[in-house]
């Protein structure tokens, strides 16, 4: 059981191009039904692994690589379809290759190995879900009322990735600053 939280993010993982090849092949309901899927396991998987002491160190640096993964394929793929507008994928993605490029440097340069995620983070990624299934959810079930909502939350969006992309980059200059005076 133990090992169970691991799975779910394996899923996760697998999960990504499946919500991206149902995207981009028109097929908007199965796309919603995997997208869905995959937010119930970032839930899920956390949330054994902390419950039942089943966390693992591979599980804690497979999980935001799963979570990074599927967000940035699943917004590459609705911005392609035209489901949510271009300069929101480049907010989302360039977070990310930020984020990456932040532990990457602290691995190369500090003795910092552990990368917890921040709550405005964990913010972000269920923001970002939400407003793919909005985005999603517009085209296969169609009417105004859900692009609306998945207009207005294109915003919410961008303020959140944005806010969360400020917020780790503060926490990487307050760990690098704090190993040069250690």
């Amino acid at each position: 059981m133990r090992l169970l939280p691991n799975l779910l993010t394996v899923s996760r993982l697998l999960m990504a191009p499946l919500v991206a090849l149902s995207i981009l092949g028109g097929a908007y309901g199965q796309a919603l039904v995997w997208l869905f899927a995959a937010g119930i396991t970032d839930s899920l998987d956390g949330w054994l692994a902390r419950r039942f002491g089943w966390s693992t160190r591979f599980g804690e640096l497979l999980d935001p690589v799963a979570d990074k993964v599927l967000l940035v394929t699943v917004y590459v793929s609705m911005g392609i379809a035209g489901l949510v507008p271009q300069w929101l994928v480049w907010v989302v993605v360039g977070r990310d290759v930020s984020m990456l490029g932040f532990a990457g440097f602290a691995l190369l340069w500090t003795k910092q190995r552990q990368f917890t995620p921040s709550p405005w983070g964990k913010l972000s990624t269920l923001i970002q879900i939400a407003t793919g299934m909005f985005a999603i959810g517009s085209r296969a079930f169609g009417g105004a009322f859900l692009g609306s909502i998945a207009y207005a939350m294109v915003f919410v969006t961008a303020a959140a990735t944005a806010w969360s992309g400020i917020d780790y980059g503060l926490r990487a200059a307050r760990t690098f600053r704090q190993e040069k005076v250690d």
